[in-house]
């Protein structure tokens, strides 16, 4: 059965996560507690995992767990398949996400809603007007649609479209694998300001990124940072300024050294 999505509080917790990617290990440890109405951002340089950590808790059969746990709402996450992961409530916005030919976006948008609804509760015109408010949040044009999904879309567009689908399923947590990668300054405001207005006080979001510039519309409640697959500092909004100033290096030499 799909979680009561309007039931709350929500709780992801990941507990000594160690995942490995074609024998490598990437993941080296990482706890981490995700909670409704909180707005986390993930940060950290190339290679350090984050991605890594998406793709696990979603249950990419690339991405090999060895160790730990992960629990959404008490459900054993792991021992769940990624459409059972899906239907419990978590998302996944792709880094790059894939073109379907043939299969529309208002069809695709459609036919994820009805993974959350029956014919009993879903609502067309709830649906449509919904659909409407995010595509005008979004500044996306409604022609697109009738295309098919992803297909010809400019970076930002699809983009925009994981956003989207997001704002359409309403999932418990959401994770988003680097919304601002690629887009231009004024893509990444509408996409920072569109998470920041359909973000709800009964769902979970975890937004990963390299920079602080998305982070200005979103305003995170937390910010972790991670180096060499772990969690090395977690902090308010301010950490997020600190990395902007100063970059990776410190957080580095500080794991490395930490009594120093």
């Amino acid at each position: 059965m799909p979680t009561d999505l309007r039931s709350g509080p929500h709780l992801l917790a990941v507990e000594d996560l160690h995942a490995e990617v074609a024998g490598k290990e990437i993941l080296k440890g990482v706890s981490l507690t995700l909670k409704s109405g909180e707005l986390t951002a993930l940060m950290g340089p190339n290679g350090s995992g984050k991605s890594t950590l998406a793709y696990a808790l979603m249950g990419h059969p690339k991405y090999k767990v060895t160790k730990g746990r992960a629990f959404l709402d008490g459900q054993d996450l792991l021992k769940l398949s990624v459409d059972q992961r899906s239907r419990a409530g978590l998302f996944l916005g792709f880094q790059y996400p894939q073109e379907v030919s043939g299969l529309s976006l208002s069809k695709f948008l459609w036919t994820a809603y009805m993974q959350t609804h029956t014919t009993q509760t879903a609502n067309t015109s709830e649906f449509d007007k919904d659909l409407k408010t995010h595509l005008q949040y979004l500044e996306m044009d409604e022609t697109l649609l009738k295309r098919s999904l992803n297909e010809g879309f400019s970076g930002g567009e699809k983009k925009r479209v994981e956003v989207l689908q997001m704002a359409t399923i309403r999932p418990t947590f959401a994770i988003l694998d680097e919304p601002d990668s690629g887009l231009d300054i004024d893509a990444v405001r509408a996409v920072g300001e569109t998470v920041a207005k359909i973000h709800r006080p009964d769902a979970g979001i975890l937004v990963i990124t390299h920079y602080q510039r998305i982070l200005k519309y979103l305003k995170p409640d937390r910010v972790h940072v991670m180096v060499d697959g772990a969690i090395a500092l977690s902090g308010g909004k301010e950490l997020a300024d600190e990395l902007e100033a100063k970059g990776y290096d410190w957080v580095r030499l500080g794991v490395a050294s930490p009594s120093s």
